[in-house]
């Protein structure tokens, strides 16, 4: 008899002591969990965020503010131009803010690498910074698409050697200027012609013979120069 409750004494002792051991092991997996979820989860929804989040892009609506702070930050006012034909330097005006400092910005993008002069008419202009390269496709895009409005009134002219900003190829009533290409006169006596409707923002200082040796090359009938023209590289100088 003595034998038997001592045997069941055990048996409820040993029980209670797995159900407490049961209770701290639950006890213990709700802890870790609860760890678990304030320290990773808040990691993660960071993470994904940042994957999710859109890159910055121009477009029509947030360019002028973005160039206006842009152009207090980065003064930067001379480039240099390398092609298979040699150097070629620009100044830009700090009275077209907007176009300098757009000129600037694609510079240190290191937008106009591989692209081209792709319209050329001897004794006329020549214009760069387009191809018909998917590459430079896809660069604009990562930057954004967008126009600039026309600053024609600061009193320059289309003079020989003069940077001056096309029009974009869209239903373009205000001649609302193609940020991505640009074009330099090269004819004697300048074309005067073209005042009033393009943004001069600039002039060659260094490399006008250059510019006379790409007028001179053979072109398709759409003033495509028949040996591709390219930009290897635009460095900002001092």
């Amino acid at each position: 008899m003595k034998y038997i409750f001592l045997t069941l004494l055990s048996f409820i002792l040993l029980n209670c002591e797995d159900k407490q051991s049961d209770k701290k092991t639950n006890a213990s997996n709700i802890e870790t969990t609860k760890i678990i979820k304030k320290d990773t989860i808040p990691k993660n929804q960071a993470i994904s965020e940042v994957e999710t989040e859109d890159p910055f892009r121009l477009t029509d609506e947030n360019v002028m503010e973005f160039f206006l702070q842009y152009e207090k930050e980065n003064k930067e006012n001379k480039v240099r131009i390398t092609t298979s034909f040699g150097n070629i330097e620009f100044l830009l005006f700090s009275e077209t803010k907007f176009h300098r400092a757009n000129f600037i910005y694609l510079t240190k993008q290191n937008y106009f690498e591989g692209t081209q002069f792709y319209r050329v008419i001897n004794n006329f202009i020549i214009q760069a910074g387009n191809s018909d390269n998917p590459e430079v496709s896809k660069k604009r895009n990562k930057i954004g698409r967008y126009l600039l409005p026309t600053d024609t009134k600061r009193g320059f002219k289309h003079d020989r050697g003069v940077i001056s900003m096309p029009s974009g190829e869209i239903d373009n009533p205000y001649k609302l200027a193609s940020p991505f290409e640009f074009f330099i006169v090269q004819q004697k006596g300048g074309a005067h012609h073209l005042d009033g409707d393009y943004t001069i923002f600039g002039k060659v200082i260094k490399g006008m013979d250059v510019v006379d040796k790409i007028a001179t090359q053979k072109t398709d009938v759409a003033d495509w120069p028949l040996s591709n023209i390219y930009i290897t590289k635009v460095e900002i100088i001092n």
